[in-house]
């Protein structure tokens, strides 16, 4: 597989897991009603090289940012040794 198809592919699952997160709030909010005010909770991963830096509103999801972020370095790094290793 070529690799601009790969990083096309990539692409549109993401869009796709964006999309799918989008309906599911959305229908989340619709069965639930506007009645209560759910609990906001949420974080993100800013990557730059291979420094991640991490911001959150609770320690659960920070936790689960930091697993993430490793798992990212981790796939960074492999994907960069690759071709090293296949020559």
């Amino acid at each position: 597989m070529k690799i601009i198809t790969l990083g096309l592919l990539l692409v549109f699952i993401g869009f796709l897991v964006i999309l799918a997160g989008v309906f599911s709030m959305a229908y989340q909010a619709w069965k639930t009603g506007t009645e209560e005010k759910p609990e906001v909770r949420g974080g993100g991963i800013i990557m730059i090289g291979p420094i991640p830096i991490i911001f959150g509103t609770d320690v659960a999801t920070l936790k689960i940012l930091m697993l993430l972020a490793i798992a990212l370095m981790a796939i960074g790094a492999l994907l960069f040794f690759l071709p090293l290793w296949m020559s």
